[in-house]
């Protein structure tokens, strides 16, 4: 089966959750999220502990960051997962978001084939790791999606003073599918990619491909949470959004599950918890 586009995605979302709150009377929250929190299943574990506790429910539809945003500006979503500053910003300043508001982080890392064909492995500087990849013209995949994740990778590039081009750079006709689907690609093909490290633990007992580059701190990766602007969008259901947001952002309730998300299965947290809370908590 094909996988659904976003557009219909986000149709099936509102037309199922329209009948489904027709036929209960519930409350929902409709979610646009980044896929990486979704295919790590931390999305869906912080959505059924707040029904559980409050009886409100969160429905979600995966798309990359830009995406993800583009479907907050029809109104038709209340809270958007993301994690593209520059992007998030423009969403705020626009008017379409009250605010942007820290809710936790990882890390990106580049993963490379075992024989490391660019001599990577180790670097310390992404700067100096990504020169190499392009002077020796090894093959590496993008995204190429606007996403989060291509965002971040772009940055990385521009920051270094590198323009990547040619056969070696090779932008994935799928990467909107997300980074599950980048990375198994990247594996296919041998290949070095950029890629969140949840991505890459959820993985790595079924490729070939591993860490070569990590630890540099311009690889953080930053997840935020923004509510739609209810005085742009008046169907918007601010009310339950922010009572969501305040959850998720708890040092008591969502932070705590963010901590401890993935230690059991992949022996360390997927993500670590950010909010302005948790921080103050933490002194």
């Amino acid at each position: 089966m094909k996988k659904l586009t976003v557009k219909w995605a986000l149709f099936l979302l509102v037309v199922w959750t329209s009948l489904a709150v027709a036929a209960d009377g519930g409350k929902f929250v409709f979610l646009s999220s980044t896929i990486g929190p979704i295919d790590s299943g931390v999305v869906a574990a912080l959505e059924d502990a707040f029904e559980k506790e409050t009886g409100i429910r969160v429905r979600h539809v995966g798309a990359g960051t830009s995406a993800a945003l583009k479907l907050a500006e029809k109104g038709q979503i209340d809270l958007v997962m993301a994690h593209a500053k520059s992007v998030e910003e423009k969403f705020v300043a626009d008017g379409f978001g009250t605010e942007r508001i820290p809710l936790m982080y990882n890390d990106f890392v580049i993963v490379g084939p075992a024989d490391d064909p660019a001599g990577i492995k180790g670097e310390k500087s992404v700067a100096v790791a990504l020169k190499k990849i392009m002077d020796k013209q090894v093959k590496f995949i993008s995204r190429g999606d606007k996403s989060g994740t291509h965002v971040s990778e772009m940055l990385l590039w521009e920051n270094a003073g590198l323009k990547p081009q040619g056969d070696w750079y090779v932008i994935y006709e799928k990467g909107s599918e997300g980074n599950v689907a980048t990375l198994k690609f990247t594996d296919s093909q041998n290949a070095y990619t950029f890629i969140d490290r949840a991505t890459y633990l959820s993985l790595k007992d079924s490729i070939k491909v591993g860490i070569v580059v990590e630890g540099d701190e311009a690889m953080l990766n930053f997840i935020s949470l923004i509510p739609v602007n209810p005085a742009k969008f008046s169907n918007v259901n601010h009310s339950d959004t922010m009572k969501f947001v305040h959850w998720l952002t708890s040092p008591e309730k969502g932070q705590l599950i963010i901590r401890d998300f993935g230690k059991d299965k992949y022996g360390s947290p997927l993500f670590f918890p950010n909010s302005v809370q948790w921080q103050k908590n933490k002194k």
